[in-house]
This record gives C-alpha cells, structure tokens and sequence, in this order.
C-alpha cells in the first residue's frame, strides 16, 4: 500500500510540472507520443553523419563517422531532454537537415571544420540573445496570423513531400532540363519494387487504425511496418540500395562505445579569416535567418496542433525559444551541425502529446542510442514515412481558417504555402508570404497596417532572396 501511495506521489509530481491533466492528457499519452517522435526522427541519427561525412573541408580532411554518430545523437537527447524540462513543449530537437548540408557543402569547403562549426555557435548565441531580448518572440507575434495558419499548412504539406520523398513515392525526374515535370511518381513514373510496397501496405494500415481511433495507431503503424520490411527484405533479397538510408534488417552487434572526438573542436572566429569578412558575414546571416524562421515555423505549426496556441501565442514561446537557440550552438560546440526542432514532433502530437514530458522521453531514448546506434538503423524509411503523409494530412486541416475571401491574405497566404514544399525550405516560404503582404498593402494604400516588425522582416527577405544574385552581378 505504502508503494502505491509513493508511485502516486511521483506520477502526482510529474503531473503538476508538466501539467499533464491540465493540458487535457495522460501520463500513456505523452509516453507513447514520445516513443512515436524519436522513432519517426531516429533515422537522423543515421543520416547527419553520412551528409556530413560526404564532405571535405578547405583542408581536404573528412569527419570520422563514428564520432558524428555520437554527436547527433548526444546532443539530440540532451537538447530534447532540456526542452521538456524548460520549455514544456513536445517538440524534439535535432541537427537540422537542410542547413547541415549548408554547413556541408557551403561553408566548410571554404575553410576547416572547427571554423565552420564555430560559425554555428555564433548563429547560436545571436538566436539566443534575440530570445533573452525578447525581440525574437516580438517578430513571430508581430506576424499576421493568417500567415501564421499558411505556415502551418505549408509545412503540413512540407512533412506530407518529406514522406512521400524518402520513401521513393515521388522522385525527382533525372535531368529535369529535357521536360516541364522535374517529379515523378515511383521510378520512372510507375510504383514497382518491395519498399514501395511495404510504404504503401504501412500507410494503408495507419489510415485504418486511424479510422478506427485505435490508440498508438501511428506507433502501431511505424512497428507493423517495419516488422514487415525486415521480413520482405529476407524473403525477397532485397537491394540495399532500394531501400535508402536504412536497410530494415538486424544488426550484426547491438552495442558500440560513443565517440567524442568532436566534442569542443570549434574555432569561433578563425573562419572570418580563412573565408574572408564578407562571406563569413553572408554565411552567419544565412545560417541565422534559417534557423530562427524554420524553428519558428516548426514551433508555431506542432504547438498549434497541440492546442498549445492561446489568443495567437504558443505557451511558454520565451523559454522555448531560448533552448532552440542553445540548441543550434550546442550543435555546433559537438560538431553535428545546428540543432533545431524537428517537425516529426508532430508525429508524437498526433498521438496525444501535449507536453514537455514526451520530449523528455524522446531525448533520454536518443542518449540511449548512444549504445545502441545499431538498433537506430532498423527502421526503413518506407517505415517512418507513412506517419509523416499521415501528419501532413492533419495539418492541412487548418486551411479553412484561412480569410479566403479577404484580397490582402489570398495570395500572402497562398505563397507561405507553396513555396515551403516547393523549395523544401520554411524560411523561404515565410519570406514570400511576408513581402507578397507587404507589397498589397502597400499597392492598396494601407502602409499603417504592416507594422514596423514585419516592413523591416520584409527588407530583410528581399535582401536575403536577393544576396546572392547581386554578388554574381558584380563579381
């Protein structure tokens, strides 16, 4: 008796910090929205050291895999971890892809590692003094809430193209020059082959559970699926390169001792010198602005799927913000590129999700895979990916708050949303949707009403849209 009364102590307390019951949720819940986020984002683990590794510095010298593994998957969980506990959000954190192939293939080239990764930590601790200052959750107030329900769409759409990309669904066409379709479904146009077949049998399964309101039905779906591509994958002998990332099949070893040969191997300033002020500046902006705008599209999208909005502001947005900031430094001081939110959060939301508590949960499993990398790479993409079609879906169901019948949001609106899934980037989205506004404001007569906050972003975009045209112009 006296052990029940202590459990129902504990589960009291985290109840109360978390705020479990008061977010409308339970302690099941947020578990199993936590194990869902990590399995529907494990694969990074894998895949930011192969973009990483695939690249070469000024120097010529690459990055020891080993030691990237650990320190995507360290700073992931440590990031997540702190995230549940400061900002009480389930939203995960993790190198982000896309900007860790800037930092890739774009800055490093240009001069040695540890320069590179010490314009990661400056981006980090310009994030994090914009949100101590309060300034950075100024500018997300100050946008249009239409534009903020576009940005939620988009990047609905933007999970849903994710998905459908890595599991092989849509492809690009080889040369794109030679027609007007630069995708196409499946290979060549058609859906052939087992992991094709193991996505879309997965994806069939979820959307039944789903109807049926079965709970864990995402969770469900991601076990069914992998089950049954390992099980394909035996029995058809499979090419490894059919499946991508991550072959479905069992690891020779379960454990492996971590690296941290990266950890502190920063130089802050060294790549102004190596690269030159003005592209180092140019490299630090670019990194800047796509971290503060994709993050702030991810939190504003996952935290208003959660209900987590209240009269147009996410909960907690101050501190959440500050650990984001932390995050894409700390990404840096590890060398694993800048850590940012993932928007696979949203996987865990549709389980039930609703606070830090299942992020806590989704960091202390990718510590554990410090241990246990190998058991990371068991789940395929064709796996994974449903879940993300799935969310996609749910998040399009915002698109009816949209003031459709209001000429100064139309085509802002509309902008937000394509162009996030059509140049695969959130920045770029929230860009084009804020001048677009701008610009009819203005045509209209109604300069008053963008406000200063979004005039100056609008600026801002354009220069960024247009930097690097302006340099090949007068190089």
């Amino acid at each position: 008796m006296t052990k029940q009364l202590e459990a129902e102590e504990r589960t009291g307390g985290l109840d109360r910090y978390f705020r479990i019951t008061a977010r409308g949720s339970t302690l099941s819940r947020e578990l199993r929205g936590g194990l869902t986020t990590f399995v529907a984002m494990a694969y990074i683990v894998m895949l930011n050291p192969l973009i990483l590794g695939s690249s070469a510095d000024a120097t010529g010298a690459q990055l020891s895999p080993e030691a990237l593994t650990t320190a995507t998957a360290a700073t992931a969980g440590v990031m997540t971890v702190l995230m549940g506990l400061i900002g009480n959000a389930p939203l995960a954190l993790a190198a982000g892809l896309g900007v860790n192939a800037v930092v890739a293939f774009t800055i490093a080239p240009t001069m040695t590692w540890g320069q590179a990764f010490g314009l990661v930590v400056l981006e980090g601790a310009v994030i994090v003094a914009l949100a101590l200052s309060g300034i950075r959750e100024r500018i997300i107030n100050a946008i249009p809430e239409a534009l903020k329900i576009a940005l939620t769409v988009g990047i609905g759409l933007y999970i849903a193209l994710i998905g459908l990309v890595s599991a092989g669904f849509v492809t690009r066409v080889p040369d794109a020059k030679d027609t007007t379709v630069p995708v196409q479904m499946g290979d060549g146009g058609h859906l052939a082959g087992v992991p094709i077949a193991v996505f879309c049998l997965t994806l069939l399964v979820m959307l039944g559970l789903l109807a049926r309101r079965t709970p864990g039905a995402i969770l469900i779906g991601i076990g069914f699926g992998t089950v049954l591509a390992m099980v394909a994958n035996g029995a058809f002998q499979v090419e490894a390169s059919e499946w991508g990332t991550i072959v479905p099949q069992l690891p020779e070893q379960l454990v492996n001792a971590p690296d941290f040969g990266l950890f502190g191997q920063v130089d802050l300033f060294g790549g102004f010198a190596a690269a030159g002020g003005i592209a180092a500046t140019v490299f630090l902006f670019t990194l800047v602005l796509s971290g503060f705008f994709d993050a702030m599209g991810t939190i504003t999208s996952v935290s208003s799927h959660a209900g987590l909005v209240r009269d147009g502001k996410v909960e907690g947005m101050g501190r959440i913000l500050a650990v984001d900031g932390v995050a894409a430094a700390a990404g840096g001081f590890a060398g694993a590129s800048p850590n940012t939110v993932f928007l696979e959060s949203a996987a865990g939301v549709a389980e039930g999700a609703r606070t830090g508590l299942a992020s806590v949960v989704t960091g202390l499993l990718f510590c554990a895979t410090l241990l246990f990398t190998p058991l990371a790479a068991v789940v395929p993409a064709q796996a994974a990916a449903p879940a993300l079609v799935i969310v996609g879906g749910l998040m399009m169901s915002q698109v009816g708050r949209i003031p459709w019948n209001d000429p100064d949001y139309v085509l802002p609106a509309f902008l937000t949303i394509a162009v996030i899934p059509f140049t695969y980037m959130i920045t770029n989205g929230i860009g084009a949707g804020l001048i677009a506004f701008s610009v009819i404001k203005l045509a209209r007569g109604k300069p008053q009403e963008i406000g200063w906050l979004v005039g100056v972003l609008s600026v801002v975009f354009a220069f960024y849209f247009a930097v690097e045209g302006v340099e090949a112009l007068f190089a």
